[in-house]
């Protein structure tokens, strides 16, 4: 048994920390402050090839293994969180495409989207559907050789860049059950109808937007189906969210591995009562604690991905690791705030982001009570076995 990660791994990760520390590190604090976006980081991911990690090589992408998948969501997240979702959301749409795209959708979009010349994200969640997705209202309709659109979507990462943005709609709101009647749709940036109405303010998770989405009699061409077949839209978007749940997963471990570094630090050169406060019982109790956690996250993370690259369904394995990792990063930016002290609520240390964007990753991609319950059936099924 190898937990090691190959020379060609290691590379690669130390490419993406040179990277994170170089150019996205420096600036992280100032422009998540100020609501700048990372246009120039964006420029900085193209260069490496990185909005092409789902993409196959044969058109133009990466088409990296699921291990080197995460760590650059790890090694990107431990820089700034919010540079991380850019490419989560064009990784999970470049994905959904490469596997389920007819191949005149395969070779007119990837590409393209494999450069970055063309950005993309999901569009699934509605005001009143987010975790039942059966339930969403967005209905398409067809009316000749185009359908007729009409809903509404709500935190959609990269909505302002998207083009396409693949939209869960229902093409038959009779079916039953729901999700037969599901089907994804390309909607083109620019398309009249199909409008970004308002950015949503967030608690943490800066540097990329989170946007509201209007579809008002928006035609879409018949060719935009994605696969070219009615129907399949939920099987589709969940095959995705397996790869999108190891994105969440490594996101948290970037996030509790930061934040342990700056326990670590702060309690090296921090002095109380005449020494450094990591001779501290107190102290050092919190380190360990945080020390075993981001080490069980990484190793639930790189399992989950090692599964998927054997060619596995992750249901499971992507459900643990993103259960555990995220429930780590909350604890363990909540640790290092307490060993920072009162600077630990400054907006002068980095801590104080880490605690904001933490919570998310235990919502994003299936909350964590949900993914309890896709592990528990896993496992009472026979599907899935611990030990």
């Amino acid at each position: 048994m190898d937990f090691a990660l190959s020379e060609e791994q290691k590379l690669f990760r130390d490419t993406l920390r040179d990277f994170a520390n170089k150019e996205i590190l420096p600036v992280a604090m100032e422009w998540e402050a100020s609501g700048r976006y990372p246009t120039e980081i964006v420029e900085g991911m193209k260069r490496l090839g990185l909005f092409g990690l789902t993409v196959p090589e044969e058109y133009g992408g990466l088409g990296v293994d699921m291990v080197s998948f995460a760590l650059v969501f790890e090694e990107i997240s431990k820089a700034w969180m919010g540079i991380a979702g850019i490419l989560g959301s064009h990784s999970l749409a470049c994905w959904m495409i490469a596997r389920h795209g007819t191949e005149e959708q395969k070779s007119r979009l990837l590409p393209s989207l494999a450069t970055g010349e063309r950005r993309t994200g999901i569009g699934l969640t509605e005001p009143g559907a987010g975790t039942d997705l059966q339930g969403i209202s967005t209905t398409a309709r067809l009316e000749g050789d185009h359908y007729v659109v009409n809903g509404a979507k709500t935190w959609i990462t990269n909505a302002r860049y998207a083009d396409p943005l693949p939209v869960l709609v229902k093409t038959d709101p009779t079916a039953s059950p729901a999700h037969k009647g599901m089907s994804v749709l390309l909607i083109d940036a620019g398309t009249p109808g199909f409008e970004v109405s308002r950015d949503l303010p967030k608690l943490g998770y800066k540097g990329t937007e989170s946007c509201e989405i209007t579809i008002s009699d928006c035609r879409v061409p018949k060719e935009n189906l994605l696969g070219g077949v009615e129907g399949r839209g939920m099987q589709q978007v969940l095959s995705g969210l397996e790869t999108g749940r190891i994105n969440v997963a490594a996101r948290s471990l970037g996030i509790a591995q930061a934040a342990y570094d700056e326990a670590l630090g702060y309690a090296a050169q921090r002095e109380a009562f005449g020494k450094p406060i990591h001779d501290f019982q107190a102290i050092q109790l919190k380190i360990a604690e945080m020390g075993i956690k981001v080490q069980a996250s990484r190793l639930l993370v790189y399992w989950a991905a090692s599964q998927a690259d054997a060619g596995q369904r992750i249901d499971m394995e992507a459900g643990m690791a993103k259960t555990f990792a995220s429930e780590a990063a909350i604890e363990c930016a909540l640790t290092s705030m307490q060993v920072h002290g009162g600077y630990g609520y400054s907006k002068e240390f980095v801590v104080e982001r880490l605690y904001r964007d933490a919570p998310l990753m235990s919502i994003g991609e299936g909350t964590n009570d949900i993914m309890r319950t896709v592990i528990a059936k896993a496992l009472i099924s026979g599907k899935g076995s611990v030990g």
